[in-house]
C-alpha cells in the first residue's frame, strides 16, 4: 500500500455544540452588560463598585478563555493497529547492545536481550541489532552463535502465536502466559520451545565454566591469544533468514541485495 493510499492512523470528528454555544454566548452577553452597567454608574457608588468592576472584568476575561477552548470541540479516534499495515513508511530501526565483562554481565542476560530485540513485532527487513563487546570475549560470541540457532525456532513461534513477551527467560517464567492459549498445538510447541531454551541455557552455563568455551578455530580463530586491553577490532556479521528453508551465514561485508523481507541481522563487534 502506497503512502497516498494508506489508511489514516486517526480520525478527527467535529461534535455538535449548538446549544452549549447559545448558553455561553448568553452568559458572555450578561457579563458585558454588567460591566457596562458598572461603568455607567461608577461615579455614584465609589470605591466598592470599582473593586466589583475589577473582579467582574477578570471573571469575564477568564470566561472568554474558557469559551474559546470549548467553542469547537472535536473527538479523535485512533487506529494503532493500522500502523503495522504501513510497512513502507516505517523507518529502519538500529538497536545497539553493549557488554563489557561476561563475568559481571552473564551472557544469558545478553543473549535474552538480543533475542527479544530481534523478535520485535516490526518488519524484519528494517530491524538490525548490533552488539558491542569491550571484553572481546569468545564466550560472548559463542553464546550469540548458539542463540542464533535458538532464534530460528523462537522468532517463528512468537509470530505464529503473537507472543506478548518476547524475552525467553521472562516468557517461560510466567505460567499465566502459557495458560492463555489452551490449544493442543500451542501446548506442544510451547513445550518444544521450553526444552530448546533449557538446552540453550545449559550450553551457555557449561561454556561459562570453561576457560575457553570451544576450540578457537574457524570463526573463533580471531580470538586466539587476544588481549582484552589491546586488540584489533573484530567484526562478525550474522544473517538469520526466517524462511523455509532456514539459511544462516557469516560474512565480513554483507551485500545489500541479500536482504529479504524476513531477514534478521545481527552484528558482533569487539572494540
Amino acid at each position: 500500500m502506497s503512502k497516498t493510499e494508506a489508511l489514516p492512523l486517526y480520525e478527527r470528528k467535529h461534535l455538535k455544540n449548538t446549544i452549549p454555544r447559545l448558553i455561553e454566548l448568553t452568559i458572555l452577553f450578561l457579563c458585558f452588560s454588567l460591566l457596562g452597567y458598572r461603568l455607567l454608574h461608577l461615579k455614584n457608588h465609589g470605591f466598592i463598585w470599582l473593586v466589583a468592576l475589577l473582579c467582574e472584568s477578570w471573571f469575564t476575561f477568564i470566561w472568554i478563555l474558557v469559551v474559546n477552548i470549548k467553542w469547537n470541540p472535536i473527538a479523535i479516534k485512533t487506529y494503532p493497529e493500522r500502523l503495522l499495515q504501513r510497512n513502507l513508511e516505517l523507518p529502519p530501526l538500529d538497536m545497539f547492545v553493549t557488554t563489557a565483562d561476561p563475568v559481571l554481565e552473564p551472557p544469558i542476560i545478553t543473549v535474552n536481550t538480543v533475542i527479544s530485540l530481534l523478535s520485535m513485532d516490526y518488519p524484519a527487513n528494517k530491524l538490525a541489532c548490533y552488539l558491542s563487546d569491550d571484553a572481546a570475549s569468545p564466550l560472548t560470541y559463542f553464546c550469540l552463535v548458539e542463540a542464533s540457532e535458538f532464534a530460528k525456532l523462537w522468532i517463528p513461534f512468537c509470530k505464529k502465536y503473537n507472543v506478548p513477551v518476547r524475552a525467553p527467560f521472562r516468557y517461560f517464567s510466567d505460567q499465566s502466559l502459557f495458560t492463555g492459549n489452551s490449544s493442543s498445538e500451542f501446548q506442544e510447541d510451547w513445550n518444544i520451545m521450553k526444552d530448546e531454551y533449557r538446552r540453550l541455557c545449559q550450553k551457555i552455563e557449561e561454556a561459562a565454566q570453561k576457560s575457553v568455551p570451544c576450540e578457537l578455530t574457524g570463526d573463533f580463530a580471531a580470538f586466539v591469544d587476544i588481549d582484552r586491553r589491546s586488540h584489533p577490532t573484530i567484526i562478525k556479521v550474522a544473517f538469520l533468514y526466517i524462511l523455509s528453508p532456514v539459511l544462516f551465514s557469516w560474512r565480513p561485508k554483507p551485500l545489500q541485495k541479500q536482504f529479504t523481507r524476513e531477514c534478521k541481522f545481527q552484528a558482533y563487534i569487539c572494540n
